[in-house]
């Protein structure tokens, strides 16, 4: 079975966490066992990250850029990956998603932060506000293509 983690950042308005949702539903419908971890909630423990096959990354738009606890993340990966030399950090399958009050230039930051996880399966899913209906289904749609793309 594949093991998939969506790690994200969600507070005030929970637009991102709506789009987690999805996309964590349509990895389970391909029959994925999944993680959600909301880095509003604390810090991921990047050591833990090469049990996952693949990994969808969501933000709200903040100034431009990714939430600080996806960074956060980032900079973890980068320690344990170039100084530590841990095993299973890259060659992982991922997926974006992102959420904007009318910005929405934080999908070329993800772009260029996430490419060293691995190989991005798709387009980034964007939501300008709360995810309308369609956009909840373009995220499930997301997570389908990302088990797809894992096994």
């Amino acid at each position: 079975m594949v093991k998939a983690l969506v790690l994200y950042h969600s507070q005030e308005f929970g637009n991102t966490e709506a789009m987690a949702q999805a996309v964590a539903e349509g990895l389970k419908t391909a029959e994925c066992d999944v993680d959600l971890f909301n880095t509003n909630e604390g810090r991921f423990d990047v050591t833990t990250f090469p049990q996952y096959d693949c990994v969808a990354f969501g933000s709200p738009d903040y100034f431009s850029y990714v939430a600080g606890g996806l960074k956060t993340f980032m900079d973890d990966h980068y320690v344990h990956d170039v100084r530590k030399g841990l095993k299973g950090l890259k060659g992982k399958p991922y997926v974006l998603f992102y959420s904007h009050g009318g910005g929405g230039k934080v999908k070329s930051a993800m772009l260029n932060l996430f490419k060293r996880v691995g190989t991005i399966v798709g387009e980034p899913v964007e939501s300008y506000g709360k995810p309308s209906q369609h956009v909840l289904e373009e995220c499930k749609a997301l997570g389908r293509k990302l088990a797809k793309k894992s096994v």
